[in-house]
């Protein structure tokens, strides 16, 4: 399997009394792991990338190397406004520890298509590790366009990229890089349309089944994949139904992983959000896969 296909997590970072949580943290990332997920990605936005300083990173990544840097590939997420500060990020971070980076386009300043290509080239330079492009324009503003993604994807550095928008398909048949579905709710179509595999907040939940349903779409049986799909949906749609990552902590925090906390401005889910998600996480919790799944799940 190439590096950058199957289910990849973007991990949540736990907090105990406004700290990050590293025992926590390192029990979660084993968790998933031990599920099967391909790989993990730290310091993105479910990951609570942006409210933590330059040590805070520094104290995640090694935490969660530390637990399963063995195992698995680790991707750091990267955000920002301009690219110096892009860079500043790459140069800093150990590259001993980690596979890649998973680089999102600049938020808010929406440049062209051109200043998009100069953007990534300047992180790449940065770099020897490869970059996963991350084209998420609901929450940056800009949208970067296949043809831009094509002259990008000249370079080997750029290993694959992370899609938030509907160009799929288009991706798929255009370029050379593995397409990692970054939308819960199209998980299964994207994967049918040629996706590589997904980087899911949701998978933090049954990480075993997302695996599985990656498995049922890659072996072609496709309506197995369905049916196991329409189990998991109501539960990812209540996943999304309030900012991220609030939902995803509070699953996570019924199931004793880690505490509610997250930090401002973000704030915790509802509570009438919460009464539905835990109803959903309850049943999903309880299906039974068609294969022996490990006992851990049973916590």
């Amino acid at each position: 399997m190439n590096s950058f296909e199957g289910i990849w997590v973007p991990l949540v970072t736990p907090f105990k009394h406004g700290k990050i949580d590293v025992n926590a943290v390192q029990e979660l990332a084993n968790y998933l792991v031990y599920s099967g997920v391909q790989g993990l990605v730290i310091g993105g936005t479910t990951g609570e990338g942006c409210a933590l300083d330059k040590n805070e990173q520094q104290l995640l990544l090694a935490a969660v190397h530390e637990a399963v840097g063995n195992y698995c590939p680790l991707l750091f997420g990267l955000s920002g406004i301009n690219t110096r500060e892009f860079v500043d990020k790459v140069k800093r971070l150990k590259p001993d520890l980690l596979s890649g980076f998973l680089v999102s386009t600049p938020a808010y300043i929406r440049p062209s298509q051109e200043g998009l290509r100069l953007h990534f080239s300047a992180i790449a330079a940065a770099t020897e590790l490869p970059l996963v492009l991350y084209n998420v324009p609901a929450r940056t503003g800009v949208n970067m366009n296949v043809d831009t993604v094509i002259e990008l994807a000249q370079s080997r550095q750029f290993a694959a990229i992370k899609e938030c928008s509907e160009q799929t398909r288009d991706l798929v048949a255009r370029t050379r890089m593995p397409v990692l579905c970054g939308n819960d709710e199209t998980l299964l179509n994207d994967l049918c349309l040629g996706a590589s595999g997904a980087i899911s907040a949701a998978a933090h939940i049954r990480p075993d089944l997302f695996v599985h349903l990656y498995k049922l779409v890659s072996a072609g049986h496709i309506n197995q994949a369905h049916r196991l799909f329409e189990q998991l949906l109501p539960m990812i749609t209540l996943l999304f139904s309030e900012p991220n990552p609030a939902p995803v902590k509070a699953a996570l925090a019924v199931q004793g992983f880690i505490t509610d906390s997250l930090r401002s401005p973000m704030t915790c889910m509802s509570a009438l959000g919460k009464a539905a998600l835990f109803k959903e996480v309850e049943r999903v919790m309880n299906i039974v896969a068609g294969y022996n799944q490990p006992a851990f799940l049973n916590r």
